[in-house]
């Protein structure tokens, strides 16, 4: 025996109208139609669930348990099949995010509060971690998108190039250097700097060797430790830390801020995005559509994905 969800559907609102004319006009059918496939149904279960009287149409006893575990089974399978149409469109489901930059402002905070906007039931996780540690998830399939600074020679899969960030030095506010309106890298060679083990750490160190020209260029400290860690350490005096534009969202006691520049103004480090084109997750597609359409590749290179 085999009973059709329609049947269910048409059961229900003849019970909500007592009559098999008004319910056929809502259902948009003929009575007849709707009287005959009350009457299948009844006969494949074998009960009588309509009291048919001139007065009109109600249901019986058993019409009424029929009925409450009908109303139950239709709203479960309209429930289910909402979800998974959303899930195949992407607008709901689960996103893993690499990200190793601060998101108390920035580009990466207004991507990821645009993408919540946008798609509330996707839960998204975000994983921190260094470069190396963010692009090895991904070739692991252990998260879906990353958003790492500077280019990465070893990735040969999909990749968009995205914004850039100021860098910034991170000081106490009774550091010398605090009084200057911007920082030199010449500035920072004497000083105990923090690095993080975590987040663009070592992207920070290649930039300072690159501008200050030797491969020792100051003390180094390093910690795997948090951001806002590192930030309390450099209001006790215990060092300066590079950081970018994107931590500058947030007040730490103590702590003060300057753009560190070079001979032709702010230094930047660009941060692109890296997948798998063999990502199937129906969640990753949209949020690409959204970077693309946040973040045009003015290379002009194709992209695919």
């Amino acid at each position: 025996m085999s009973i059709e969800l329609r049947d269910l559907r048409w059961a229900i609102v003849a019970s909500q109208h007592r009559s098999l004319r008004q319910a056929a006009e809502v259902l948009d059918i003929r009575q007849s139609t709707l009287s005959r496939r009350l009457r299948d149904l009844e006969h494949k279960l074998d009960a009588t669930l309509f009291e048919r009287t001139n007065g009109g149409t109600r249901p019986t006893i058993e019409g009424q348990e029929f009925l409450e575990s009908a109303r139950r089974i239709v709203e479960e399978t309209e429930a289910i099949t909402v979800r998974l149409k959303t899930r195949s469109r992407g607008e709901s489901g689960r996103l893993a995010i690499g990200v190793h930059a601060s998101l108390s402002a920035g580009n990466l905070r207004a991507t990821l509060l645009d993408h919540r906007r946008r798609f509330p039931d996707v839960e998204t996780h975000l994983v921190d971690g260094s470069s190396d540690h963010l692009i090895s998830d991904l070739a692991n399939s252990a998260i879906d998108v990353a958003f790492v600074a500077e280019s990465d020679q070893r990735w040969h899969d999909r990749t968009l190039s995205v914004w850039s960030e100021r860098v910034v030095v991170a000081l106490s506010e009774e550091h010398p250097l605090s009084s200057h309106e911007a920082v030199h890298w010449d500035e920072l060679k004497h000083e105990t700097l923090l690095l993080p083990e975590r987040g663009p750490g070592p992207e920070f160190l290649k930039l300072l060797v690159s501008k200050v020209g030797c491969s020792n260029p100051c003390r180094l400290l390093r910690h795997d430790v948090a951001l806002d860690r590192l930030l309390t350490l450099v209001g006790a005096g215990w060092g300066v830390l590079l950081a970018l534009e994107g931590a500058t969202g947030a007040i730490y006691s103590g702590v003060t801020f300057r753009e560190v520049h070079d001979a032709e103004g702010p230094a930047r480090l660009n941060f692109r995005a890296y997948w798998r084109q063999a990502n199937y997750n129906p969640s990753l597609r949209p949020f690409l559509d959204m970077l693309r359409e946040r973040y045009p590749d003015i290379a002009g290179v194709p992209v695919l994905g």
